[in-house]
């Protein structure tokens, strides 16, 4: 079979699957056991198949993905972090679109702490929309902020997304764990800049009201009664990594307990929020170790039939400079963005691109970095975007998925602006992690 015929055949397979409404990673799966029986050599290709599903997920750069999720889970269920929230709300003062810019902040903030995006959207989409809303802030400023900061969390780590993505490109986890502080501070300056600038040429769309006077030496207080213990947290997850202490599976393990410990001396630690965090831990990560096993064993599918070498050999000959294959790259994410989750199109474009960027000889580290920004782009992507549905799901009844969808474009030309700039300029994903001991 020639290996256009194998493309066509594996990929034509998979799409008329995910058309028929199967779940994207049971879809992935099928087709790896159709691939490895035609192409791995009958029954002894499944047998191997199963051998590499094993090996792949008994890899021990995976073991920070449950403890990084469960950390999100445990933030979200104990409401861990909502009192920094008004601490932070005091130091910002009478500045324009007050509200908005505190959801920027808070939303990085809360980045740094939990690893679930869906985590961070629903907490302060649910404590700040509503308080927005109810000062006559337009929807475009209430809803946006929220949607975009939440996205920050598969930015900055701890994001479990980084590590998922950096086991399936094979480079270091706390390498690109590290890489993503930088474009993910950029992002959020942007993000903090339009809302201020909008909000000062646009002053009725984010009113401003009094704001309670509260002493210099309170707000001191605050700070370090209900901030600075976060910064533990944060400390713990990338502090250690940084600093070459710790490796990220010892980080996330020690952000978890110190996550644990921070709800405790908060009194927020309760067996139901324990039960709860476990369960949506082992849920959330169940499928994406799914997700790791098909996209894996599709790659090794790809390489025997030979279609992974002939793609290679189609794009390097293309009369295109390296640079030209990379936007190309980046717009095709973009697509599948808008009709996938970002697991769902990780799964599918990895293993195809993957060879790509090894034979064009680029940093795979930078260009999972640009892949990560082009995930996190996919999570407010109309129509399919999952922090849209999340927003509709803690915004006001009366708010329309047409005013989410237009609330989220804003925030999504600053996160292309700020992927163009890293496209542009490497050293902004590789700088800090060639600094890690």
């Amino acid at each position: 079979m020639e290996w256009w015929q194998a493309l066509i055949l594996l990929l034509g397979t998979m799409v008329v699957l995910m058309l028929s409404g199967m779940p994207v990673a049971l879809s992935f799966l099928l087709v790896d056991i159709i691939g490895a029986f035609i192409f791995m050599g009958g029954a002894n290709g499944v047998v191997q198949l199963i051998l590499n599903i094993e090996e792949s997920l008994t890899s021990f750069s995976l073991l920070p993905v449950p403890l990084f999720v469960f950390m999100g889970d445990v933030m979200f269920h104990s409401q861990l972090g909502f009192k920094a929230i008004d601490v932070l709300d005091h130091w910002i003062g009478k500045i324009p679109a007050r509200l908005s810019l505190l959801a920027v902040i808070g939303g990085t903030v809360f980045s740094t702490m939990s690893g679930s995006t869906l985590a961070t959207t629903a907490i302060l989409g649910s404590l700040l929309v509503p308080d927005m809303e109810r000062r006559g802030y337009h929807k475009s400023m209430s809803i946006g902020p929220v949607m975009g900061s939440g996205g920050l969390s598969m930015l900055i780590p701890p994001s479990a997304l980084a590590i998922l993505l950096a086991a399936l490109n094979q480079i270091s986890v706390g390498g690109l764990l590290i890489a993503g502080i930088l474009p993910g501070i950029m992002i959020a300056s942007c993000y903090a800049s339009y809302v201020v600038i909008r909000g000062f040429l646009q002053p009725h769309l984010a009113p401003p009201f009094e704001v309670q006077e509260i002493s210099f030496r309170r707000k001191i207080k605050d700070t370090a009664v209900y901030v600075l213990p976060l910064g533990l947290i944060i400390f713990l997850v990338i502090g250690l990594i940084f600093l070459g202490i710790a490796t990220p599976s010892e980080s996330a393990a020690l952000g978890a307990l110190g996550t644990l410990a921070l709800a405790f001396a908060y009194g927020r630690l309760s067996w139901e929020v324990l039960k709860k965090s476990i369960l949506g831990s082992v849920k959330i990560t169940g499928m994406m170790f799914i997700i790791i096993v098909g996209s894996m064993t599709f790659s090794q599918i790809m390489a025997f039939s030979g279609a992974s070498s002939g793609l290679i050999q189609i794009v390097t000959n293309l009369d295109l400079a390296p640079i030209m294959i990379l936007i190309c790259m980046q717009v095709t994410l973009l697509f599948l963005g808008c009709f996938m989750d970002n697991l769902s199109m990780v799964m599918v474009a990895v293993p195809i691109f993957l060879p790509i960027v090894q034979a064009l000889h680029f940093d795979t580290l930078w260009i999972s970095l640009i892949m990560l920004i082009n995930m996190e782009m996919a999570n407010t992507t109309p129509p399919f975007g999952l922090l849209l549905f999340v927003m509709k799901g803690v915004s006001p009844p009366d708010t329309t998925m047409s005013q989410i969808y237009r609330a989220g474009l804003p925030f999504l030309l600053c996160d292309t602006f700020v992927m163009m700039l890293v496209m542009i300029f490497p050293q902004i994903a590789l700088f800090l992690p060639s600094l890690m001991k």
